[in-house]
């Protein structure tokens, strides 16, 4: 029988120049791959907040959100405590960003490691999280799935986040 632990959060996506903003995942099911900047709310937050919290301490820059595209949810295998899979529903938001990328701080909870501008052409599902593909998804078609998306035969990736891992230069 699935477990499935319930994740909810808010994520941006930038462009600028053919490029998309994504982080360096240090845990979870999207670990050693590029995310999108976000998370989860903090107690009493917002949802506009939260985005632009999480913009700001993963990647040092300063979110300016355009418009909410969408939600769409995600089910894919994770064993982590007593749990099987995850599922995990996600807040799309367009956003600008001004700033110069930093290292992030690392405290409790979190979990990117750096981030960087990556052309769409290097993001695939081999090395990006469910998240980024469906923000080039959204690029492409201005269309986000109504349907919950299933990967069912995940990869979570062990070792390290190295861009030579990542096929990237």
């Amino acid at each position: 029988m699935n477990n499935y632990h319930r994740a909810f959060g808010v994520y941006a996506v930038i462009h600028k120049k053919g490029k998309l903003l994504v982080i360096h995942k240090g845990s979870g099911p999207y670990i050693n791959r590029y995310d999108l900047p976000g998370g989860s709310l903090e107690s009493g937050e917002g949802l506009l907040e939260a985005v632009i919290r999480e913009v700001k301490e993963e990647t040092g820059l300063t979110a300016a959100v355009k418009k909410q595209i969408g939600v769409v949810d995600f089910k894919l295998p994770w064993r982590w405590k007593d749990f099987t899979h995850v599922h995990h529903t996600t807040v799309f938001y367009i956003a600008e960003a001004t700033g110069e990328l930093q290292i992030p701080e690392q405290f409790a909870g979190q979990d990117a490691l750096g981030a960087e501008w990556v052309s769409i052409n290097n993001l695939t599902i081999s090395n990006s999280s469910p998240l980024v593909m469906q923000a080039i998804n959204w690029q492409v078609s201005a269309e986000l799935p109504l349907e919950t998306v299933v990967y069912p035969e995940w990869e979570i990736r062990e070792g390290s986040f190295r861009e030579g891992d990542q096929g990237i230069t």
